[in-house]
């Protein structure tokens, strides 16, 4: 895949979003291996702006190790400061649900009830909600009610 080519200002936004990153992926002894290169296309995958730290004394083999990169796994090549390399590639869209009739199904609810003294402990009680019902701010549960809409609406139904 073609490396993606990113104008000047969109490297300065990528480079400023970077910037508090950690390195995700670590290049070794081995340099570009499959392994490595699997992991940095999945970070990328999830999190679309990485740091990759490399473990290479000579900066002419991070820069032809960014650029390989950048090419192999279609993203663009952000910035190489140092021994580090920064990668940008856009995040693909998550796949929907199969079916879009399905309605909320029940989860589970934690309701934490606080006692009136401050020396005992808060009792929690865990608590099945289906998909019509709700938890108000007091911890009960209460129904979802039908809703009412105006005489003026019926009529233009």
């Amino acid at each position: 895949m073609p490396a993606i080519q990113l104008t000047p200002t969109e490297r300065k936004a990528k480079r400023s979003l970077a910037h508090h990153l950690d390195p995700v992926v670590v290049v070794g002894n081995e340099g570009l291996s499959p392994a490595v290169v699997k992991e940095v296309d999945a970070a990328l995958k999830a999190h679309g702006l990485i740091k990759v730290r490399v473990f290479s004394d000579s900066r002419e083999d991070r820069a032809t190790l960014l650029t390989e990169m950048a090419e192999r796994l279609g993203a663009a090549a952000v910035q190489h400061i140092g021994k580090l390399l920064v990668l940008w590639r856009p995040i693909p869209p998550k796949a929907k649900a199969e079916r879009e009739d399905r309605m909320a199904g029940p989860r589970t609810v934690k309701l934490v009830k606080f006692s009136s003294s401050p020396t005992h402990r808060p009792t929690v009680k865990k608590v099945k909600v289906f998909g019509n019902e709700r938890v108000t701010a007091g911890g009960t549960i209460k129904r979802a009610k039908r809703r009412i809409t105006s005489i003026k609406k019926k009529t233009l139904l």
